[in-house]
């Protein structure tokens, strides 16, 4: 990419970082006029900078995306155009939820460090003003060019902010006794569940990323593979998805099996992915034996042993599980050309 073209996207930001900032202060104005509120707590200006936030995030991608991404889908059958549009608008709910759990998350803590503060209508519009620009300019940068590393760290953010608030809002301070299902348990367990619904979104659009990238790498002639690759990762997010959307109170046998199957899911979609992959890179491997191994080891010491509880060992598991996912898309970031690879398939399935 030329030196006149960066700056032009670079200028491209700023200025959508400036139009973000001035339409979340009208706006938040607007939703806050009448008496000051608190930052954080009922009735505060939380609630209202989250919605408002997400919504330009949102926009701000949509129109980076039809920016800077225009003729992308030259040359490509419709099946390519409908997956790569699905993921596209996947993407645009992920980073909506990811902007207001984000602002959810600041508006908790600064609720905690600036107890019995209260900001009139203008104060908390420029507040959420800003948690627009912040939201606003993140997500146009992902419209310029996102990649599946991109995504991988994404999804792992949005993870660890949608669990700390999960966290500060549990109805049962001493969920971590049991396990962390628990945050999907009683008043607030909304911030809990719909993390996971969308974090199985991002799972999902994760999923279709790396199947573009293995598609640019092996061509059509393992467009077979790939498929079921894509289909596997996809699985995994709807599973994951439903685990919030069936929390342990109201469905205690779906909540446990639909959690299961994420995890037997999320393997499989790495072990089918590693296998297509050429190679499969030492690098990959080595990751892949050394998590194995210490997995092994975590589910060893918390059954046999009892050196740590339930929640600990999820959270291990996590933790390994999107090192190895991050892992395994900067490997194919390595491989996979820049430029997007038209399929010569007229449909995806069938005849060519």
């Amino acid at each position: 990419m030329n030196q006149e073209l960066r700056m032009l996207r670079e200028t491209r930001a700023i200025w959508a970082t400036v139009v973000c900032f001035l339409l979340g202060t009208g706006v938040g104005t607007l939703v806050l006029w009448g008496n000051p509120r608190p930052i954080a707590g009922d009735g505060s200006v939380g609630l209202p900078a989250a919605f408002t936030a997400a919504a330009i995030a949102a926009a701000s991608f949509v129109v980076s995306t039809v920016v800077h991404r225009r003729g992308e889908h030259s040359g490509m059958p419709r099946w390519q155009i409908v997956i790569s549009s699905a993921s596209a608008i996947a993407l645009t709910i992920a980073f909506a939820g990811v902007t207001a759990l984000g602002v959810l998350l600041a508006s908790e803590v600064l609720g905690v460090g600036l107890q019995g503060l209260e900001l009139p209508a203008l104060g908390g519009g420029i507040v959420i003003g800003v948690a627009s620009a912040v939201g606003g300019r993140l997500a146009f940068d992902a419209g310029i060019g996102l990649t599946t590393s991109d995504l991988a760290t994404l999804l792992f953010s949005y993870l660890v902010i949608g669990t700390l608030f999960a966290m500060l809002t549990a109805a049962d301070p001493r969920w971590w006794e049991m396990n962390f299902s628990q945050l999907g348990i009683g008043t607030g367990s909304w911030a809990f569940n719909g993390t996971l619904v969308v974090a199985g979104i991002l799972t999902a659009t994760v999923g279709m990323y790396i199947g573009r990238d293995l598609h640019r790498i092996l061509g059509d002639a393992r467009l077979g593979r790939i498929g079921w690759v894509v289909v596997l990762w996809a699985a995994t997010g709807v599973a994951l998805a439903m685990v919030g959307i069936f929390p342990q109170e109201g469905a205690v046998v779906v909540h446990n099996v639909v959690a299961v199957s994420t995890l037997v899911l999320f393997a499989a979609s790495g072990v089918l992915t590693t296998a297509t992959i050429p190679g499969p890179p030492p690098a990959l491997t080595a990751t892949t034996v050394v998590i194995s191994l210490l997995l092994v080891v975590a589910f060893v010491l918390a059954d046999a042993f009892e050196l740590f509880s339930l929640t600990v060992l999820e959270a291990v598991v996590i933790a390994l599980g999107l090192l190895w996912l991050t892992t395994l898309v900067r490997v194919l970031a390595v491989l996979t050309p820049e430029r997007s690879r038209p399929s010569l398939r007229g449909r995806l399935l069938g005849a060519r």
